[in-house]
């Protein structure tokens, strides 16, 4: 059975360039913490409900909703993946009724959009909210009453290049909280964000520009005193050809000959133009694969774990969620 390398950690936060399927890891990897019978929440704060439609449910409301159920192994029952949207201006109202006892009169505000302003207007204090919540879900307290307990907590969070600025509340409220009890709060979220509790996992593709914004959120994440999880390459395409026959795609020599003869045993008839045309993808993929080995050399120089999620031919359905889980729980990230 392969053991997880972050056993100590609650608190997954992932991140990575758009388009590198951040959101996708994120939900694969909340279904493989649950193979372990663990209770997982998945968070998402970016508002864009992408959870209710990767797991083909309802746009989901300001409550935990359970979701799915983790990831069936031979070893022990499944857990269970709630989902939470995080909204700001709904978790400025529960902070106002938790802890100032403002049921009523914190609507009150919200019809006068006083929240919306206060939101919009101290940028800081929106992050204050959206990781005070995430904080809240893994650190539950007795004003929470009747709360799920969850084993371990999954944050599908900004892009990398805001992932510095968002976790690092604290900073970010010096020039507008000196003292007071949200300043408290964020120094006290930050006591949990930069503990080994915590991991701080970036997604890439084996692509130049996402492979450096790796690094360099890397880099800033360690200056920050937050700690790095794993590097998660995403979309690998097959590696299916030797280096061999990449090498002869490259040059243009592959055996025209064998081609034909393979295409006839399909029952397929190798006309000059559909040869002509397999030559030239072959020599196409070749050229990716010697881009992407330059760039998977690069990601293993970083000094941090990797792991490494097909691309799924069929695209990413429910089925496609759970094959990623399982993949990621066998190399060790869950």
């Amino acid at each position: 059975m392969t053991t997880s390398d972050w056993p100590h950690v609650r608190l997954h936060v992932v991140t990575g360039k758009g388009g590198t399927g951040k959101s996708t890891v994120a939900a694969a990897l909340a279904l493989a913490l649950a193979s372990h019978g663990k209770h997982v929440l998945l968070c998402e704060v970016e508002g864009r409900q992408g959870i209710a439609r990767m797991f083909d449910v309802d746009p989901l409301p300001y409550e935990e909703r359970r979701i799915a159920t983790g990831l069936a192994t031979d070893d022990r029952a499944p857990g269970t993946v709630h989902a939470l949207h995080i909204d700001p201006e709904a978790a400025l109202l529960e902070y106002l009724s938790m802890y100032y006892k403002l049921g009523r009169a914190g609507r009150a505000l919200d019809r006068f959009g006083v929240i919306e302003f206060a939101t919009t207007i101290a940028p800081g204090v929106r992050d204050v909210l959206l990781t005070g919540k995430v904080f809240e879900a893994v650190r539950r307290n007795s004003r929470n009453k009747g709360a799920i307990d969850y084993d371990a907590v999954v944050l599908d969070a900004p892009p990398t290049g805001r992932i510095n600025q968002f976790l690092n509340v604290s900073d970010e409220l010096a020039g507008l909280a000196k003292v007071g009890p949200v300043k408290n709060q964020a120094d006290t979220m930050m006591t949990l964000f930069r503990s080994r509790e915590t991991a701080v996992h970036l997604v890439t593709v084996l692509e130049e520009m996402p492979v450096q914004e790796t690094a360099d959120g890397i880099a800033d994440l360690r200056a920050a005193g937050l700690p790095v999880g794993g590097v998660v390459v995403n979309l690998v395409r097959p590696r299916d050809l030797t280096e061999t026959d990449l090498a002869a795609a490259r040059a243009g020599t592959l055996d025209r000959a064998a081609v034909e003869a393979d295409l006839r045993r399909g029952g397929v008839d190798p006309d000059a133009a559909l040869v002509d045309g397999l030559l030239l993808e072959a020599r196409d993929h070749a050229e990716r694969r010697a881009l992407e080995d330059a760039q998977r050399a690069l990601v293993e120089r970083m000094d941090v774990p990797s792991y490494e999620l097909d691309r799924l031919a069929q695209g990413v359905d429910l089925g496609g969620l759970y094959e990623l889980a399982a993949s990621l729980r066998g190399q060790g990230l869950a």
